[in-house]
């Protein structure tokens, strides 16, 4: 049976109801298979992997313990995808998976059973999966899954031997192992399946880049990754939910990848019913749909419990609890060339930070009737790369593509941030009027920005400073009427900005319990925020524009 093309009818025909990523990613398989050229879908590959989990994989946990593991169309769906579609040669056409599904829809019970299939049934020499993951705990969820599918299987047992730390095939000297943490220890490793459970999870990227690296002398590796969604924003799960995505919509070309993102189209769609099954596909079968009703109660009353229910039950991209905007607010994609900007009034705003750490510089300006903010971070060189691990994000990736700036030696040297003021005025005639800065600790830089003619403005690190424009700061950025330009490094600091509330409920930005989290960037936005309120109507005078806020 072609279970893709039988899923494919169902959807289409509103039985079930998936998210329309999930949709377009059947249309475009469909299509495939109704049109074959360099590729072709082979049905009896397709179901080799099906037959193999149903017949020889048990279950080990909960009610279905000790029962045979039978798959739910949706997940004989995905398994024909990954394996059906083959050359002339009969090699596989896809290599790196993404399946974004929420908790308790059978993720781990699937990958295990996938994981024994590429071990055993495979028949690739001397093969070496590996089940990757932040800590070894959570890289042991799969492996014992798996080694627990061994021991009850006759034949299985029969040809896999457990050794100390992994699962060994003799007959073609393959092995399946759980690595985590260090990802030096894929170094040397010739992956012809690599696993990563929970991808929101994975805070080293180089654990997924060295893993994928590893695959390259295999005629047909498999990189699979099966992930609920996570808190940590611009980490390595948005970068591969993004990328998915555009593959997906045709802004990427890549034949080698394949995304199934179940998830809510709308992050209200928690609410209504009907809608749940976009990211539980398998509710009411292996996800009980009694206890999803419960917790959906609880999160219509429960404002801290709700961040966690939308990002683990229905896969919205979420910021935490306490977070002073949600990831659906922040999230804007908008780009633009600031060299196609000339003859510009902005305001400025700086974040100055001790002088070894994270410093950002920002300003924003009306330009033909829309809002932009364009920021500069700076970082001492000498200090990068263990700020890089700490941080756990990529700041000599975003220096390549000119967010951020070293500063050389051991401590940011303001001058830098003198500079990038200067460089916006005599290169791009981007006229900065006010500069808003923390006066804690700035007095000489001040004083070297007046000598280049900037006037500069004290902004109060407290809510009564702070609180109003931060409200309207956030409305701006809801109705996605401020272009940031997609700057990763801001999008990360606003998504760990937390807000500490007073008697009156006034607000001023704060870090989370995470202390080692970066908010420059956001704290620089709103210093520039306030200076602009401050001079709205001066602004406007200036710019000749209407008042529009």
């Amino acid at each position: 049976m072609n279970f893709i093309i039988a899923y494919y009818n169902l959807i289409k025909s509103k039985k079930i109801t998936v998210s329309k990523k999930v949709k377009l990613q059947f249309e475009k398989l469909v299509y495939d298979i109704e049109n074959p050229n360099e590729y072709f879908f082979d049905i009896k590959k397709a179901n080799r992997p099906i037959e193999f989990i149903e017949k020889f994989c048990k279950h080990s946990k909960g009610q279905w313990a000790g029962k045979k593991v039978i798959l739910e169309l949706w997940q004989k769906a995905i398994i024909q995808s990954i394996f059906g579609f083959v050359d002339s040669k009969g090699l596989r056409k896809y290599r790196e998976i993404l399946i974004i599904v929420a908790r308790k829809n059978g993720k781990s019970t699937l990958l295990s059973a996938l994981a024994l299939y590429m071990l055993f049934g495979d028949k690739e020499g001397g093969a070496q999966v590996c089940c990757v993951a932040s800590k070894k705990d959570q890289a042991k969820i799969v492996f014992n899954e798996a080694k627990n599918m061994v021991a009850q299987s006759p034949l299985l047992s029969k040809h896999i031997k457990k050794r100390k730390s992994d699962l060994y095939f003799p007959k073609t000297f393959s092995f399946f192992e759980p690595l985590a943490s260090d990802s030096n220890t894929l170094d040397g490793l010739n992956v012809h399946c690599g696993i990563i459970d929970e991808l929101h999870s994975i805070k080293d990227r180089n654990i997924y880049d060295v893993t994928k690296q590893s695959m390259s002398s295999r005629q047909q590796p498999l990189l699979l990754m099966i992930t609920t969604a996570g808190f940590v924003r611009e980490n390595i799960y948005d970068d591969i939910y993004e990328y998915g995505s555009n593959v997906l919509n045709g802004t990427i070309s890549d034949n080698r990848f394949l995304s199934f993102i179940y998830e809510l189209d709308d992050r209200k769609e928690w609410v209504d019913p009907k809608c749940w099954e976009k990211a539980n596909p398998s509710l009411g079968t292996i996800k009980d749909l009694k206890t999803l009703e419960e917790l959906v109660s609880r999160g219509k009353s429960d404002s801290k419990f709700l961040p966690t229910l939308l990002t683990k039950d229905f896969n919205v991209r979420e910021t935490g609890t306490g977070s002073w905007l949600t990831f659906e607010s922040i999230n804007n994609t908008q780009t633009y060339d600031i060299s196609t900007h000339k003859n510009i009034y902005a305001i400025g705003g700086v974040d100055l930070s001790s002088v070894w750490d994270l410093t950002c510089a920002t300003v924003i300006y009306r330009y033909k009737g829309q809002w932009y903010c364009n920021q500069m971070y700076f970082i001492p060189e000498e200090v990068a790369a263990q700020k890089e691990k700490e941080d756990k994000v990529p700041y000599k990736v975003w220096k390549n593509l000119g967010y951020v700036r070293f500063c050389s030696g051991n401590k940011v040297i303001e001058s830098d941030v003198t500079d990038w003021f200067k460089e916006l005025r005599d290169k791009y005639s981007i006229y900065t009027l006010w500069v808003g800065y923390d006066p804690w600790g700035a007095n000489l830089w001040v004083e070297e920005m007046k000598s280049n003619s900037f006037q500069m403005e004290e902004v109060r690190q407290g809510a009564k400073t702070m609180s109003n424009p931060m409200k309207k700061l956030a409305c701006e950025l809801d109705s996605k009427k401020i272009n940031y330009n997609n700057n990763p490094i801001l999008k990360w600091c606003l998504t760990n900005t937390q807000v500490e509330i007073d008697k009156n409920d006034n607000i001023r930005p704060i870090k989370g319990k995470n202390k080692k989290q970066r908010i420059d960037g956001a704290v620089a936005l709103i210093d520039a925020f306030c200076v602009l309120q401050n001079h709205y109507e001066d602004y406007l005078t200036m710019t000749n524009l209407e008042s529009e806020m």
